[in-house]
């Protein structure tokens, strides 16, 4: 038995079978590579669903972790740490906002935005008690707690989960019309993903993220933008609505802002918005904590130099002439922006590209079927990325089956 089989069995007897991974297991990374039990040398064209925006190991990432582990982890927010607000001083001011709400995972910071949109509406707006309305997209994913599958419509996200949390009006993405017609005096809040991530890279049509600020202003209702897999540098701007110079109202976080280190996530917003919190209304133990503090506001202090958000454009205009070359015969469609790709295929299906990309010596994802998601670390050598596009090419003109 090899050691990956091993590996594998061993995780398939105690380990919940909640995901299906590929038939890999990883003991070390550098950069974009990830090395396997068996010693292959793998490129990482998934990066943590953008979470390792700056690679596996970065050096002045983990130097700071571990000086920061070396001093104080955990402090739990009934005590002030000497971290707190340098973290969100920063981050606020990178989003040019005023305040931050630090917590852990993307779906805690999703369902935050959630209850501060309600909280908002009730005490700020006006909205009568218990009628509160937020608008969301459809095929959107902001995660898997119970509130924030009520608003999916995915069925894997949705069965045998009910009773589903109620207030949620669900609209086409990228349909604006559908949006306004949506929002009435009980609404709260606009939810979108600037880019659709765990839909296969779905980009809105030119002129939706301004229409939908344009229609948030006009209606004194919140737009949030969820950017925790299309911000901090993955586009090529810091934020995917930097792209239609829009700034919402609120920002949700997380993925990249961890460094690939450590949860890290937050709702980013101004005063007048997380103001609406008093204490002992909302919160987390591990929220705001002095480890991810440090790694956060390393993370954000790379991002305010911009090279990543210019290498991720750069490199990413490489991307897209590769994406143009695939075969037409095997490929149906292509959307990219920055170092980030959603590829459809006409017959084979994405799970079937990626064992056989795993084979080629790369890493990568399906979802929704047919379609494969790209999105290499933007710290990926431009060498690297080409080899990695001409496994997929060489993949593609195989067929299936394909050893």
């Amino acid at each position: 038995m090899s050691l990956t089989t091993d590996e594998i069995t061993r995780a398939d007897a105690s380990v919940a079978h909640n995901y299906h991974p590929l038939p890999v297991v990883i003991s070390r990374g550098e950069g974009a590579w990830v090395t396997d039990v068996e010693g292959r040398r793998l490129l990482d064209m998934l990066s943590g669903y953008s979470a390792l925006n700056f690679g596996h190991g970065d050096k002045d990432l983990l130097g700071v972790a571990h000086a920061q582990l070396d001093r104080l982890t955990l402090t739990s927010r009934a005590f002030h740490h000497d971290g707190l607000a340098t973290f969100c001083s920063e981050l606020a001011e990178l989003a040019g906002m005023e305040m931050v709400l630090p917590m852990n995972t993307g779906a805690e910071a999703v369902e935050t935005a959630v209850k501060t949109a309600r909280k908002w509406g009730y005490r700020v707006k006006g909205v009568p008690d218990g009628r509160a309305k937020i608008v969301v997209m459809g095929g959107n994913f902001h995660g898997r707690t119970l509130t924030i599958v009520s608003f999916s419509d995915d069925p894997d996200a949705t069965a045998d989960y009910g009773p589903f949390t109620p207030g949620f009006v669900r609209v086409p993405f990228g349909d604006i019309d559908a949006a306004r017609a949506a929002v009435d005096d009980d609404t709260v809040a606009v939810l979108v993903e600037p880019v659709q991530g765990e839909g296969g890279v779905i980009l809105p049509p030119p002129g939706y993220l301004r229409g939908i600020r344009e229609l948030c202003t006009e209606r004194n209702v919140l737009m949030i933008a969820d950017e925790i897999q299309s911000g901090l540098g993955r586009t090529g701007r810091t934020f995917a609505c930097d792209h239609e110079d829009v700034v919402p109202d609120v920002y949700v976080l997380g993925k990249a802002l961890g460094g690939g280190i450590v949860p890290v996530s937050a709702v980013v917003s101004r005063a007048d918005v997380l103001g609406v919190f008093r204490p002992g209304e909302h919160g987390s133990t591990f929220g705001g904590n002095p480890l991810a503090c440090a790694v956060g506001t390393a993370v954000v202090r790379r991002l305010r130099e911009g090279s990543a958000q210019r290498r991720a454009a750069e490199l990413g205009e490489v991307l897209a002439g590769l994406l143009s070359a695939l075969p037409g015969d095997a490929v149906a469609e292509v959307r990219s922006i920055g170092l980030w790709a959603g590829i459809d295929l006409r017959e084979r299906t994405g799970r079937d590209v990626c064992e056989g990309l795993l084979r080629r010596g790369v890493l990568c994802k399906d979802a929704h079927g047919h379609t494969l998601r790209i999105a290499p670390p933007l710290v990926v050598e431009e060498d690297d990325l080409r080899w990695g596009m001409a496994r997929l090419a060489e993949e593609l003109a195989a067929g299936p089956g394909a050893a």
